[in-house]
């Protein structure tokens, strides 16, 4: 007898939604319909879950008839966070549901600590991490020398949030602080500062200090991947004009997308995938297939090296939510779900479910 066909892969692409308005169409509805209909193309079952707080068995009974889940939500919006979302994710990828990404794999690569677990490698910067208060109140300090900047950032945020550049004024007890999220400026006592940021340190969180890359006006390059394959580039400008008071530290939200064969990013490209995304998974304990379908790392120009060509600081790793991407990057990412969908699907029909993190 001819075995019978095997059923479409089913993902769920996942985002959060309003429980007020659960049928309202959103943003990421919008600008998934290119990777929608590819995967569609490509025979996938696509199951768009809008996730609330408020139902969190109703999803994770959906996501477990899937082969799969992309998930689009921000660690903090609007006062929410993930922290009824990922202990579902778990439970879920444990099942043998191949989740994109794991939580586990955000707090491995996607939180500002990777700076400090990877400030060794070719795209590394001055960097260190205060696990407490008490720790940021001591040595913070000593690191403000005068006109040296330092970037302060919560360990896990996004959007600019509780990011700031922090520097000695000259000749007195204050400090220039400005705000990532809004490019506000003030001068205020270091202390005072130093007071604002205790609440960081509630249910265990982390800042990460890093020195401030000076060509930040240059703009932003974002390297984009599915797995652990350059997949496109976007670039990002600052959101004030040229010859404001302030340089701005902020990006505009618009984007302007290249392929991964642009030429002027082809060393960055080179580096990434042959020396700095192995290095990274040796040193944060990740197995290549644990790579989301699609990340990215963003970087600020460093200093000219001694040949004139610019070089790059990572000033950031997103991984739990990746939107918008290149539109010419759609096809590797479905490429990339759809294999590991299947592998998860063969693994749970085995009985060996699980995740490879």
């Amino acid at each position: 007898m001819t075995a019978p066909p095997a059923a479409p892969l089913r993902l769920a692409l996942v985002w959060r939604g309003d429980p007020r308005a659960p049928d309202q169409p959103t943003r990421h509805q919008q600008r998934l319909r290119p990777l929608m209909a590819a995967l569609a193309a490509a025979g996938v079952t696509v199951e768009p879950v809008a996730w609330f707080d408020e139902a969190v068995a109703a999803t994770r009974d959906r996501l477990l008839g899937c082969d799969g889940a992309m998930v689009w939500v921000n660690p903090l919006a609007d006062g929410q966070d993930r922290s009824r979302l990922d202990p579902m994710l778990r439970e879920v990828a444990a099942a043998g549901v191949w989740v994109s990404a794991h939580p586990d794999v955000i707090l491995a690569m996607g939180t500002k600590e990777v700076l400090v677990r990877t400030r060794g490698l070719g795209w590394g910067a001055d960097t260190h991490l205060y696990e407490s208060f008490e720790a940021l109140a001591r040595e913070f300090p000593a690191r403000l020398a005068p006109g040296r900047a330092r970037m302060l950032k919560r360990n896990r945020g996004n959007d600019g949030q509780d990011v700031w550049k922090v520097q000695a004024a000259p000749g007195a007890a204050l400090v220039t602080v400005q705000a990532a999220a809004s490019d506000a400026v003030e001068h205020l006592p270091l202390d005072a500062f130093l007071a604002r940021c205790r609440t960081l340190f509630e249910a265990g969180g982390r800042v990460v200090d890093q020195v401030f890359q000076p060509r930040v006006g240059e703009g932003m390059i974002r390297c984009y991947l599915s797995g652990n394959a350059v997949v496109g580039f976007g670039e990002q400008f600052p959101r004030l004009p040229q010859g404001a008071a302030v340089p701005a530290l902020g990006m505009a939200s618009a984007k302007t997308m290249n392929p991964a064969t642009e030429p002027r990013f082809a060393r960055l490209r080179r580096a990434m995938e042959q020396d700095w995304l192995p290095g990274m998974l040796g040193l944060v304990g990740l197995a290549p297939a644990a790579l989301p379908a699609v990340w990215d790392a963003d970087f600020l120009l460093g200093p000219r090296d001694a040949a004139g060509a610019d070089t790059y600081v990572l000033c950031e790793i997103n991984v739990g939510s990746v939107l918008p991407f290149p539109d010419m990057a759609v096809d590797a990412i479905v490429r990339t779900a759809v294999a590991r969908m299947a592998e998860a699907r063969v693994a749970r029909s085995a009985g060996l479910a699980g995740h490879p993190v």
